[in-house]
């Protein structure tokens, strides 16, 4: 399967930005007919919760976060495999391009959840210097409201632990406690049947995640205005999150691709956070195997060469 071709190429100043700060916006590279994919896909998974949906509240507001979506919506699973986005990430990492996974993060207008900073990597079984997330909405987003990233962080070698999950160190009654103290706070959260944020271990051999909001004036952060047809690409290892106190005059709805270049490999990880994709599990994976080795899970989605 070949993704098709975006509405420009990536420039050479676009890839050079994305391997050296971490993340790059692609302004207008995809066609009003891969934003409707998103929008009705999106739409699709939010009417209808499954198993791997959750709702975590915080500061008085909700965001939806919902796992694999190409496993139960046609619409996103054809924006996976068939869109412009494999081959954008193809671009930047020169290889050939697998689909891993993708998430939903849907906040209504209002106030609006903080997204917590974190890297990727750590929330998956996989790692790789060419892991890249493809993040698109079909909304307008401004700059205040919009994804932002540590410039850089992708190149300080280095994995943080999430920053959910229980403490292996604690017993279940003090790890219960901890969640209703937080509780008390506003924050929660609603998991689904087989995913849910607070239910994983920490892996605490990782060093804590730095508390970017405490002293966010230490950071070089850098987000976008953001207009539907426009891609965020940023490495896997990226700290990224989003500001605190902020209100959405609209609907926020964002999709999130992960994809793989040929370096990424399989490693069980000690507190994994999200799930496997389906059907991988058949296949018991071992660390330091490569993607490839699991084609009928991860599909190739662009190679180079393809839109030539």
């Amino acid at each position: 399967m070949t993704s098709a071709a975006p509405i420009r190429p990536v420039t050479d100043a676009e890839i050079t930005a994305f391997h050296r700060d971490g993340a790059v916006l692609l302004t207008g590279v995809l066609a009003p007919e891969w934003v409707s994919l998103i929008s009705d896909g999106l739409e699709e998974c939010f009417a209808e919760r499954d198993h791997m949906s959750s709702e975590v509240v915080a500061q008085g507001a909700t965001v939806r976060a919902d796992q694999l979506l190409a496993a139960r919506s046609p619409s996103l699973r054809r924006f996976a495999n068939e869109s412009p986005v494999g081959g954008l990430v193809g671009s930047v990492v020169a290889g050939p391009v697998r689909f891993y996974m993708d998430q939903m993060f849907f906040r209504r207008a209002g106030p609006m959840a903080p997204t917590p900073w974190h890297q990727d990597t750590s929330y998956h079984n996989v790692e790789g210097t060419d892991l890249v997330r493809a993040w698109a909405s079909p909304d307008p987003v401004p700059r205040r409201a919009s994804l932002e990233v540590v410039r850089g962080s992708h190149r300080w070698n280095v994995t943080y632990r999430p920053m959910v999950g229980r403490d292996p160190d604690m017993s279940d009654e003090e790890n219960a406690l901890r969640m209703a103290l937080a509780r008390r706070r506003g924050v929660y959260e609603k998991g689904g049947a087989g995913f849910a944020y607070r239910s994983v271990v920490m892996d605490k051999s990782l060093p804590p995640t730095p508390d970017v909001p405490r002293d966010r004036d230490s950071f070089d952060i850098m987000g976008w205005d953001y207009q539907p047809g426009d891609v965020i690409l940023f490495h896997g290892d990226l700290l990224h999150g989003t500001a605190e106190g902020v209100t959405l005059d609209r609907d926020r709805r964002a999709y999130a691709a992960l994809f793989a270049g040929p370096k990424a490999r399989y490693i069980k990880r000690v507190g994994q956070m999200v799930p496997d994709p389906p059907g991988l599990a058949e296949h018991e994976p071992q660390t330091g195997q490569t993607l490839d080795s699991f084609g009928d899970v991860f599909p190739l989605v662009w190679s180079p060469g393809d839109w030539n």
